[in-house]
């Protein structure tokens, strides 16, 4: 069977409390570890949107409109939709599987993403992430 789940793939979070949201996979496990003997993956997404900038919004406002919120998680890869849209954000080195361990480092994980996602926002690239699923 072919891989397609790999790291920079945009996914749909489809279950749980981060359900409708879209996420970057940052790396992957197909065989599973000893603690999730199923396959998972390690994933980067979005928990809040930004929102609208309107061209007579000042530049403070512009600003906080263009903030984005990041959530860090191991996601079974039935809870994911596939999307055609691959994200080159460099998360690797950011975001690790022993980041999630504990409570503070998963802090810091989410907001190393977050910083990450934002300025990827900000060079307009990728527009189709940065907005909210509409159904």
């Amino acid at each position: 069977m072919v891989k397609f789940l790999k790291p920079g793939k945009a996914v749909v979070v489809l279950q749980g409390r981060y359900a409708g949201r879209k996420a970057v996979i940052v790396r992957n496990f197909d065989d599973g570890t000893r603690d999730r003997p199923y396959a998972h993956c390690l994933v980067a997404g979005i928990k809040k949107y930004p929102s609208k900038v309107v061209r007579k919004d000042s530049a403070k406002k512009a600003a906080k409109k263009s903030r984005v919120k990041a959530f860090v998680k191991l996601v079974n890869y039935r809870h994911l939709m596939p999307t055609r849209y691959a994200l080159d954000v460099d998360l690797k080195d950011a975001v690790a599987p022993d980041s999630l361990q504990s409570k503070d480092k998963r802090v810091s994980a989410a907001k190393e993403a977050k910083k990450r996602l934002e300025e990827r926002f900000k060079t307009g690239k990728n527009r189709w992430f940065f907005t909210k699923l509409r159904f």
